[in-house]
């Protein structure tokens, strides 16, 4: 079954499983998102509630962001969320802020990073500063990124949470950074913490794929710079994220975040290319190496994801052909230098 509208892409990224209303069943206490303004905070909020509501539960869900967009904060209010807006460079307004047993720390800075180095390593380190001090006995699950990994053999089935971390450039180091801001609080104030290393979320308005087939549709070459890697249903996502407040811990655990198939470039070029009947066009040569995450502990605690990447692949093929809308925040999986 195809998704045809943006209000079917949103049932489908915030629509509960079982397992999240179990969740919403046991888990103790509140539950509040932090960056909840994003690409992905959202969807999350909205599965939350949906979760807390099939469980017949009346925790809250509190979504905090700047809301620098006033309809994505009506719409979770519509949702039944709670939303504040706050800054949360500013100390005095995370203060302000009720106190909650589950934080979803989504806040983080990636897109333009090179222009504004300096206010990628304040969102990046400095505020997981202040909310790891403010929510010290808080579960926080930390969302992080794949991208503090090394660069690693496209055989290599990908890099797994025991790597040395390796990060390369300005963003990902700040991404390493803020792990090892809350690892600190975490050995200081035994917060329970679970690093969420994820990589890459798809939404069909953006990730990975959107990025190949739109340019394989328009006729755009497809780089070989990054000859292969990981997707995954922002839905599922959704559901881990959630999920992963049982298993936050101190010291903080590590989980990486992803499908199970290493992708390569080439061949999903080539399918959409089949799919949409066109020609595509190729940049450069493919290369050794690529940024790969192993997620078989995620698998292993939390389940396969429910969507395989045959169905995620054919959802975002219609989703472009039929003038899906676009999110035009182009994921950059393809940059070797670290430079976004």
């Amino acid at each position: 079954m195809h998704i045809e509208t943006e209000t079917q892409l949103e049932d489908a990224l915030t629509t509960p499983n079982e397992h999240d209303i179990e969740l919403m069943r046991h888990l103790s206490g509140d539950v509040m998102i932090l960056g909840a303004g994003g690409k992905m905070g959202p969807t999350l909020a909205r599965r939350i509630k949906q979760a807390a509501n099939a469980a017949h539960s009346k925790r809250r869900v509190i979504a905090v962001s700047r809301f620098s967009e006033a309809a994505a904060r009506t719409e979770l209010d519509d949702a039944g969320i709670e939303t504040i807006a706050a800054d949360l460079l500013d100390r005095s307004q995370i203060s302000q802020l009720p106190e909650c047993e589950n934080i979803l720390f989504l806040a983080g800075r990636k897109f333009g990073s090179t222009e504004r180095t300096d206010l990628t390593w304040a969102i990046n380190t400095f505020v997981p500063g202040l909310v790891a001090e403010r929510f010290r006995h808080s579960r926080v699950v930390v969302f992080s990124t794949g991208n503090v990994y090394p660069l690693v053999k496209v055989t290599s089935g990908g890099a797994v949470e025991t790597d040395a971390p390796n990060p390369n450039g300005e963003y990902a180091q700040s991404c390493l950074g803020r792990e090892r801001v809350f690892e600190y609080f975490s050995h200081e104030h035994d917060t329970r913490c679970l690093i969420y290393r994820l990589n890459y979320a798809v939404d069909l308005r953006y990730g990975v794929l959107v990025d190949i087939a739109r340019k394989v549709y328009e006729g755009r070459a497809v780089s070989l710079a990054i000859p292969a890697f990981n997707v995954i249903w922002q839905g599922d996502a959704n559901s881990y994220a959630m999920r992963s407040l049982e298993f936050c811990e101190a010291p903080p655990r590590i989980l990486n975040v992803t499908g199970p198939e290493t992708v390569s470039t080439r061949w999903a070029a080539q399918y959409f290319a089949i799919r949409f009947n066109r020609d595509v066009v190729f940049d450069g040569t493919e290369g050794e190496t690529a940024l790969l995450n192993n997620a078989s502990q995620c698998h292993k605690l939390l389940g396969y994801p429910s969507v395989s990447l045959g169905t995620l692949m054919e959802w975002v093929a219609h989703w472009i052909e039929s003038g899906g809308a676009s999110l035009n925040k182009p994921t950059k999986f393809e940059v070797t230098d670290g430079k976004f």
